[in-house]
């Protein structure tokens, strides 16, 4: 069935939900592809799992972060006086918090190279992590850090719930990883207030009956959400994404924003419909 959203002037949305077999449930422009911000990152994770589970690549493996990957904004790493971190932890940074630095240094270690081939043998065209994470973004450098479409993510989250992305023991360390999301103001908002989930620790648990996980993105003109949430034998997977032309610091963008965060928060409504 077709979504309808609350009216946010200028927004271009694509959005899929579907269930715990992939099959759209409802869906608003899923095919249309647009910015994703830190949405992305989950291909690196994905990736990260995949050569965990294989054999190539050691949880235990130290990375030390460089002034050449340094970048602020989102995550913790860069707060923290610990240079070196095992590569699990890094990779439970970008999971847990969209940890830019630790997604830069983990990038390096894995390759962008290798995510993008993932991402293709995944079957997707249009999602793609383009570049690592920058404070500035120049004339030659990729426009956007991802992009992608909700028909796509919402797949891919299909996938990840039934452990046939990257296998069943890399799927599960994926979802480990973003369970632990704090971000819960866009589609995830309804499910802990609604759904009686514990916004923080949602994550203490895959094997209790109701659980969640997802992974947001946040840039100028953008928000982003993709996840899963699982009630019983019942999983509903979806991809919420909207992006607008931003007028930076205006009262028009922040009408812009709440409308926005308004629509993700229906969409979370409406998922809990099919659960």
């Amino acid at each position: 069935m077709d979504l309808e959203l609350p009216d946010a002037g200028g927004v271009t949305w694509s959005v899929c939900v579907r269930d715990g077999l992939g099959m759209p449930l409802a869906s608003a422009g899923a095919d249309a592809p647009l910015r994703t911000a830190s949405v992305g990152k989950v291909l690196l994770l994905v990736e990260t799992a995949r050569l965990i589970a294989a054999g190539e690549l050691s949880p235990d493996e130290p990375l030390t972060r460089s002034v050449d990957l340094w970048v602020g904004d989102s995550g913790l790493w860069h707060t923290l006086s610990v240079e070196t971190l095992p590569l699990i932890d890094v990779a439970a940074l970008v999971g847990a918090v969209s940890d830019n630095l630790a997604t830069n240094v983990l990038l390096r270690r894995v390759g962008l190279a290798e995510v993008a081939a993932r991402a293709t043998s995944l079957g997707l065209r249009a999602t793609a992590l383009h570049d690592r994470v920058r404070d500035v973004r120049g004339a030659d450098h990729p426009a956007t850090l991802s992009t992608g479409t909700a028909a796509e993510l919402s797949q891919l989250m299909a996938r990840l719930a039934s452990g046939t992305a990257a296998g069943p023991d890399a799927d599960r360390l994926v979802r480990q990883w973003l369970s632990a999301n704090v971000d819960q103001s866009m589609v995830g908002s309804a499910l802990v207030e609604q759904g009686g989930l514990d916004p923080i620790a949602h994550h203490a648990s895959l094997d209790l009956p109701t659980t969640f996980w997802n992974k947001t993105g946040t840039d100028a003109g953008v928000r982003a959400d993709v996840g899963a949430v699982t009630a019983g034998d019942r999983t509903v997977t979806w991809a919420a994404v909207a992006n607008w032309d931003p007028s930076p610091g205006t009262t028009l963008d922040h009408l812009t924003v709440w409308a926005v965060l308004r629509g993700m928060r229906h969409i979370g409504e409406q998922v809990l419909t099919q659960l």
